[in-house]
């Protein structure tokens, strides 16, 4: 069940090194739920979906829209930015380990998405979000994300243990 679930989750996480041990990391007791951040950003030309990936001529052929891909980062960095103030940053970071968001409504360029996001749990240096964005006409999306607090000087060194990893192999 969602136990499972959690602990199959946790096990990836833990793959990347995201939720290993770090007596380095110094989080404000203060990070705890019910935190709440709001977002304004207005869409511009530069986030429709023929933008996103000019290569593949098919998104060439699409509606000028805000395109999902823009729209989930855009979720991801304000739930970053609600939680900056409470970590040691740029030493302490965040990464985004799930997403799970709705896209229900088109939005153009040029108007403007309000994102409201708040954190619904924290356990560890695992945070949990709620968060939703408007777009002054429609709810455009909705949903949750979890993310990790890292120490960014550690998560570098395994990229790099990881990169060299690969490049080894490759080479051989």
């Amino acid at each position: 069940g969602a136990l499972a679930r959690r602990q199959r989750g946790d096990r990836k996480a833990r793959g990347l090194g995201l939720l290993d041990h770090c007596h380095r990391l110094t989080m404000s007791p203060d990070l705890k739920p019910g935190i709440q951040f709001d977002f304004d950003y207005k869409v511009p030309e530069s986030k429709t979906v023929a933008r996103l990936y000019p290569e593949w001529s098919e998104f060439g052929e699409m509606p000028d829209v805000f395109a999902t891909g823009y729209l989930i980062g855009l979720m991801e960095g304000v739930c970053q930015l609600a939680i900056k103030p409470f970590l040691d940053w740029p030493r302490e970071q965040s990464v985004g380990t799930h997403v799970n968001f709705s896209h229900v409504a088109a939005t153009p360029p040029g108007l403007t998405i309000r994102v409201h996001c708040e954190v619904l749990s924290v356990d560890g240096r695992k945070v949990l979000f709620r968060a939703h964005a408007h777009d002054g006409h429609d709810l455009i999306s909705e949903g949750t994300h979890e993310r990790i607090i890292i120490d960014a000087a550690r998560f570098d060194q395994r990229l790099q243990s990881k990169r060299s990893a690969v490049l080894e192999r490759n080479a051989g």
